[in-house]
């Protein structure tokens, strides 16, 4: 399995977003998608994807890189903030901090156990040692 890193970088900035906002990961990947086309990289099924971004919305609470949003801080029950593991993962993958590449290639040698909460942590632990 190969993870869509775009996507889930795309849906962990929204988290950071979402204050008093609904968390809305398919129009997000729609939103990833029309960015991709005027690029020049063609999507070849949306809806795939919109389903692939709910599914990551899921994988990412369930693996702890995301937690339901305090009240106090906006929350609404229908969006998230980034814990300590979403927080690291972003600095991994962010296409906007050099070096990311590299990360995205290392988390991508661990295939489908890759958002595994244990296999992140090693993963992660190992490439702030780098």
């Amino acid at each position: 399995m190969s993870y869509h890193w775009d996507l889930i970088e795309r849906l962990l900035h929204e988290v950071q977003n979402s204050a008093g906002k609904s968390f809305a990961p398919r129009a997000y990947a729609e939103q990833l998608a029309q960015e991709l086309e005027r690029a020049g990289e063609h999507t070849d099924d949306l809806d795939r994807l919109k389903a692939q971004a709910s599914e990551y919305e899921a994988q990412l609470l369930n693996g702890g890189f995301i937690a339901p949003r305090p009240e106090e801080e906006g929350g609404n029950g229908e969006n998230f903030v980034l814990t300590e593991r979403g927080l690291q993962l972003l600095s991994m993958i962010d296409s906007s901090i050099p070096g990311g590449e590299h990360s995205r290639e290392v988390l991508e040698q661990k295939g489908s156990a890759a958002l595994v909460p244990e296999v992140f942590d090693e993963v992660a632990s190992e490439a702030n040692l780098v």
